[in-house]
């Protein structure tokens, strides 16, 4: 009767294993991933904002403040036309 009860007791906890295997710890390694992204995700931006903000600084010591808003103005401006160009498929003529 005891060997019953032993073998119960395992048969219940490797039950147990095998269902948090399949559920629990896949879905903590898909939450550790998705962390993972965004916290890189995250220091990418402010890794881009400082870059800008760099870029932008060292344009605006050979010209003055103006002139580098008036460049990075002219950037922006290229890129959102190249943007707004690519918003809609072009229509075929038939």
């Amino acid at each position: 009767m005891n060997d019953m009860a032993t073998r119960f007791a395992d048969l219940l906890e490797t039950v147990a294993t095998k269902i948090r295997s399949l559920t629990v710890d896949r879905l903590a390694r898909a939450i550790r991933i998705a962390t993972a992204g965004l916290v890189a995700f995250v220091l990418v931006v402010i890794a881009l904002i400082y870059l800008v903000v760099a870029i932008f600084r060292a344009v605006s010591v050979p010209l003055t403040m103006e002139g580098a808003y008036a460049a990075f103005g002219g950037l922006f401006l290229i890129a959102g036309v190249f943007v707004w160009q690519k918003r809609k498929p072009k229509e075929d003529n038939d």
